[in-house]
Order: C-alpha cells, then sequence, then structure tokens
C-alpha cells in the first residue's frame, strides 16, 4: 500500500480517537451537571429584614437595616454561602405594634425567608413573638432591652439589663456621687421594665428615686417631663425616651437651663446615629451606656466605619446598634456555614454556639440563653457627636436576662400584669392611667 494512503489513515484514525475522547468527556461534565443541578440547591437564599423605615422609630431603625446590609453585601461580595448568593426583602414596621405583627407573618409565610433581623422596641418584638414561636421560626433581635423574656426562637443580639442598664446606674452611684435619681421613659414595656429593674437597684444601693414619668410613645409634648425633673432637683436624670421623643427631650431639657456639670442626663436610647440627627448639641457633655461606641480604637472598629462610611456616605456615623445589626448578620451567616444549611431548625441551634471578632470585641451567643456575650461602656458626648469613653467593662459580660433582684417567675408576673393593664398591647394607651410606684407620673 503507498505510504500516502497509510499516513491519510492513522491520521483518520486519531481525529476519529480525539472526537470519541471530547465527546466522552462532554457526556460526563454534561451529565454531572445536571446531577449537580439537581441535587445541590443554587437559588438565592431569602432573607427577611423587619425595622420600621417610617414613623418616630423611622430615625433609628433605617441605620439598623444599613448596617445589615452592609454585612449582606460583604458576604455576597465574598462568594455568598453555601454556594449561593443572599438575597434580601424588607418589611416596614412602620413604628406601630400591629404593622410589624402583619410584616412578620408575610416575611415567614409569603416571601418563605429563613431568618428575619429584625425589630428595636420591645412593644415590637412582643407583637411579633407569637408569630415565630406558633410558626416554630428564627427572628435575630439586634436591640439592648429589658430582658425578662427568653424565646428559643429568638437570638438575642443586644444588651440585657446587667450589659447596660445595672453597670450605668452603678457607675453613676459610684463616680457621679449620684443618690437622687428621676426615671424618664417612653410609655411602653421597655422603660416600666427598665425603671422597675433601676429601682429595685436603687433600693439596694440606699439611694432615692425622687420621680418617675412617661412621655406618651412618639409625642413630642415633653414639657410636664422637663417641669417635673427641674422641680425635683435629681442628681441624675436616667432616660429610656426613645425615637422624635428624645430628641424633643434633649431640646427641652437644655433650654430649661439643665446642664450636665449641675444635673446630668444618662441615656440609654440615644447613640451617635440619633445624635446627628439632631440633638446632638443639646446632649453634649451628658453621658450614654451602650456596648459600642465608634470612637472605639480598636482595628475591627475602624474597618467598620470605614465600610459603612464608603457605602452609605463619608459624613455618616455608626452606633451601638448598628454593630449589632452588623454583628448579627455575621453571626448567622456563620452558623449556616456551620450546619451547611439553611433549615431554620438547624441554624437555630448552630447560632448557639457562634462566636465573632466584631468592632466592640470578642462577643459569643450563650447557649444557655441565647442571649450574647457582650462589652459594656459609658461615654460622655462630644461636641461632635461622638463619645468620650469613660468606663468599660473591658471585656464581654455574660447576659443575665433576669435581675437577681426578683425572681423569674416575678419579672414574668410583673410583664404579665403591664401587659393586661393596657387591655392585651405593649404600650400604654392614650390617656392611659395605672396605679404606678410612688413618683410615677405621666404626661398628658
Amino acid at each position: 500500500m503507498p505510504r500516502e494512503i497509510r499516513g491519510n489513515t492513522s491520521k483518520s484514525r486519531f481525529w476519529r480517537g480525539a472526537l470519541a475522547v471530547v465527546a466522552l468527556t462532554v457526556l460526563v461534565f454534561g451529565t454531572w451537571f445536571l446531577i449537580d443541578r439537581a441535587l445541590v440547591d443554587r437559588s438565592p437564599i431569602l432573607v427577611g429584614i423587619l425595622h420600621s423605615q417610617t414613623g418616630p422609630m423611622a430615625v433609628s431603625e433605617n441605620a439598623m437595616i444599613e448596617a445589615e446590609l452592609l454585612a449582606l453585601e460583604e458576604i455576597n461580595r465574598d462568594g455568598g454561602l453555601l454556594g449561593r448568593t443572599v438575597q434580601w426583602t424588607i418589611a416596614d414596621g412602620a413604628s406601630d405594634w400591629p404593622t410589624f405583627a402583619r410584616g412578620a407573618e408575610r416575611l415567614i409565610d409569603s416571601e418563605k425567608v429563613c431568618v428575619v433581623f429584625g425589630c428595636w422596641t420591645s412593644a415590637s418584638r412582643k407583637s411579633v413573638l407569637n408569630t415565630f414561636e406558633s410558626r416554630d421560626h428564627l427572628l435575630i433581635y439586634p436591640m439592648a432591652y429589658e430582658g425578662l423574656e427568653q424565646s428559643p426562637n429568638i437570638v438575642y443580639t443586644g444588651a440585657a439589663p446587667n450589659q447596660q442598664i445595672t453597670p450605668a446606674v452603678q457607675w453613676c452611684h459610684e463616680k457621679l456621687a449620684a443618690r437622687r435619681y428621676f426615671l424618664v421613659g417612653s410609655d411602653y414595656i421597655w422603660p416600666h421594665c427598665v425603671n422597675a429593674i433601676i429601682s429595685d437597684q436603687l433600693a439596694g444601693l440606699g439611694a432615692t428615686r425622687v420621680g418617675e414619668m412617661y412621655i406618651p410613645f412618639g409625642s413630642t409634648e415633653v414639657d410636664a417631663a422637663v417641669r417635673a425633673i427641674v422641680a425635683a432637683a435629681p442628681d441624675v436624670v436616667l432616660s429610656s425616651v426613645v425615637g422624635d421623643s428624645a430628641q424633643a427631650f434633649a431640646k427641652k431639657l437644655r433650654a430649661a437651663g439643665l446642664r450636665p456639670d449641675k444635673t446630668p442626663v444618662l441615656t440609654f436610647a440615644l447613640g451617635e446615629n440619633e445624635l446627628s440627627a439632631g440633638s446632638q448639641q443639646d446632649m453634649v457633655g451628658n453621658y450614654a451606656a451602650w456596648n459600642y461606641f465608634q470612637s472605639l480604637d480598636r482595628p475591627e472598629s475602624q474597618a467598620f466605619v470605614k465600610a459603612f462610611k464608603a457605602r452609605f456616605g463619608a459624613d455618616r456615623t455608626v452606633s451601638s446598634v448598628m454593630e449589632a445589626s452588623y454583628n448579627s448578620v455575621r453571626l448567622w451567616a456563620q452558623a449556616v456555614t456551620e450546619a451547611n444549611s439553611t433549615d431554620v431548625r438547624q441554624v437555630r441551634f448552630a447560632m448557639r454556639h457562634q462566636s465573632f471578632n466584631a468592632p466592640s470585641g470578642i462577643i459569643a451567643v450563650d447557649p444557655e440563653t441565647q442571649h450574647t456575650w457582650l462589652p459594656v461602656s459609658i461615654g460622655r458626648i462630644r461636641r461632635d457627636g461622638q463619645f468620650d469613653i469613660v468606663w468599660s467593662s473591658g471585656t464581654s459580660v455574660r447576659p443575665m436576662p433576669f435581675p437577681m433582684t426578683r425572681s423569674r417567675e416575678s419579672w414574668l408576673e410583673f410583664v404579665d400584669e403591664l401587659h393586661r393593664r393596657w387591655g392585651g398591647q405593649w404600650a400604654a394607651p392614650a390617656g392611659f392611667a395605672m396605679d404606678a410606684p410612688s413618683g410615677t407620673e405621666r404626661t398628658p
């Protein structure tokens, strides 16, 4: 056979073999791709965000949304979770408890989210609690609160009372030598519980509560409260006034001549974000108790501040509540990765032993209570709206949701009694009056 024919035959065999290899490779990889698509879920992971975008709490809660979005966007830039992107849907609680409840139901039942990050006020959290428990779902609550609650369906990433309230009172007693205290708050579940906890502590310290007053939620009519404070001449004012009411309250206190060198105010509800929204100059020289301040000199804090400003504006500030919101997403993402699943029950279990090197320090979810170990700080408000940290716990403090001044049963009875007297609501109805401790008043 001629040499040329033999050469052509060899080439033909080579190409047929090569094509067969290519075809087999395509078949194998194509089959694997189809199996992978069938067995591995590549659909986006959907999470819910439930905060007030409107109403008197929007000044605080919109910033929480931004902090949560920052964390979610960072997760997606790093490749998502379980090979999937994370998407979110936001429900506006509108600073209204029934609206929060409807929002929670929609996110779980209609949107089919696998977790909800949400709420600021305890009234909003109480309003959605039954929704999460009856559906065996998961709420991550990133707000300092009164404690007196423990639910298997909530992970509490904000402060318990022993991580904000009681250290602040102790500090006022020791460092400010305060012996006469005026307690003022918005008229809903959180301030009433906070002031009961404080009252127990003051009795133990031998100090005096010279007044206790409540401002209707969202109201800017604060003159009566200011007059009562001036008349009582306390050594310190402890404030759990929130939202738009807090802005008006700070302004009227300063206008009435109350100065921090004579009658300091320590707030549990105003951070950098709220100060930048309008009450900054009225609160200079006063104090706040939180778990984090933007001025904290820590690399993780500086990175958090830099990332937030790059995303939302160089003139923006961050606060403790915003840091807790950011931490909430990060802790949840770690739990999803560990569980290798977005299943609510598996993630809830994995959440119970997560820790995180947060902007504020090392934090960890306490498996017994599902509250979070957190550092505690007290800051003095500067003219630029930032804080000079005047005291810090140094390390994270174990959460104690039920203060030891009363039994757990007594605290639960206290909460139930408020709920009953308010007609099944978590805030006092307008114009409502109830029996209260001596010295307790409500503004008209």
